[in-house]
């Protein structure tokens, strides 16, 4: 039986691809197997000596202390692309909101007051201060080329809008779903300095921490539209506020609330629900959930954000040995001579590495006993030994 917490409400759906006769889920159980969580932030909190996967229903991995996991051999799984459609939804609404200056002219209409005559003339007066514009012929520029990235680039095309896009790490999956009309650059620079609406689907890390920043918002044409769904640390606030007061910029919409937005005449900011439809919950519950289960029943990985993706279909009639080490010369063979001194033919091994860890996963021919997971837990550089029978 597999012990599962949840540190979050989690989707009953996703929940119930997890079941009851080999897992015990709950937000209060004692030594787990797994953790699945969604916005929990786990950073400082006591992991268990049992633990094994984390896995996060969503695509952000800032409130998992990741590295930490990985010293003790533990995979964390995400769930890109799973809210996907949701994120691109708001993007285009975003967009659209910006376009039209529907914040201000929402504003503007709610704030009328007298009957409903003197309320149509204030309405026809006030009009022609939201005049905006139509996206056809529009230039958008798509920062990141993610599940998210290649939708909203997509949906961009079918409106209408020309699109430039950058992402040096584009991967073939996302290179066969994007249109072949979109326009790949050479740099973020060439992005800005040629859109008309830049919407921003990286990962916020060191390499894209404040990436938008003043000398950046200087490059986009005048009245530029800035567009972020993806994380609140890539932009430099105070350069996008000084960006607006200076024409250089028209609009910037968002989805993570400030003190220095939140009041802005020309800043939507929403109360980060990128994420939040029923769909996107259930389907990253799901994907989540899926990831977490073939990972413990069979040392499959699948969508970790620390561990090397690793598929081997069950070979032989004895067990499964999996063994996360640091990443370093001589490990296969030492582990090799443990099962080979213990009397255990190997009948398929498969090994890969990322970064400074590698993972091996091995199916023998026999039964691995303690004795010979106390020897190769005690090689130097292996920091979590499983057995799967």
């Amino acid at each position: 039986m597999y012990k599962i917490l949840t540190l979050d409400n989690i989707s009953v759906k996703g929940l119930d691809r997890l079941p009851r006769e080999a897992y015990e889920v709950s937000s209060e159980i004692q030594h787990p197997d797994g953790i699945m969580l969604r916005s929990h932030k786990m950073h400082g909190m006591e992991l268990p000596e049992t633990l094994k996967a984390v896995a996060r229903a969503g695509a952000g991995v800032n409130n998992v202390p990741v590295e930490a996991l990985s010293h003790r051999g533990i995979p964390v799984f995400n769930t890109p692309g799973a809210n996907a459609n949701a994120v691109k939804e708001l993007v285009l609404t975003g967009m659209l909101m910006a376009a039209r200056n529907v914040g201000p002219a929402w504003d503007f209409a709610r704030a009328l007051d007298g009957d409903d005559a003197e309320i149509n003339r204030q309405a026809e007066a006030g009009k022609k201060q939201f005049v905006g514009c139509e996206l056809p012929g529009r230039t958008l520029g798509v920062v990141g080329l993610g599940a998210i990235g290649v939708l909203v680039a997509n949906a961009a095309r079918s409106l209408g809008m020309k699109v430039i896009a950058y992402d040096p790490h584009v991967t073939v999956h996302s290179a066969w779903k994007l249109s072949a009309d979109v326009r790949r650059s050479h740099s973020v620079d060439e992005v800005f300095a040629e859109a008309d609406f830049v919407t921003l689907h990286v990962p916020e890390i060191d390499a894209t921490r404040g990436m938008v920043n003043a000398e950046r918002l200087r490059q986009v044409p005048e009245g530029a539209v800035l567009l972020n769904f993806a994380r609140a640390g890539i932009v430099d606030e105070a350069a996008v506020v000084a960006a607006l007061g200076e024409g250089r910029l028209s609009s910037y919409v968002c989805d993570f609330p400030s003190n220095a937005l939140k009041g802005h005449p020309q800043v939507v900011t929403l109360p980060h629900i990128g994420a939040s439809t029923h769909e996107a919950q259930d389907n990253c519950a799901i994907m989540a959930a899926e990831q977490l289960r073939d990972y413990l029943e069979t040392g499959n990985v699948v969508n970790s954000v620390n561990f090397p993706e690793m598929v081997l279909p069950r070979n032989g009639s004895g067990d499964r040995l999996t063994v996360s080490n640091n990443n370093v010369p001589n490990m296969l063979g030492q582990i090799s001579t443990a099962l080979a001194d213990a009397g255990l033919n190997i009948d398929d091994m498969y090994n890969k590495s990322r970064g400074d860890l590698a993972y091996t996963v091995v199916d023998v021919a026999g039964k691995v006993t303690d004795e010979v997971v106390e020897r190769i837990r005690g090689i130097d550089g292996v920091l979590a030994v499983r057995v799967i029978e």
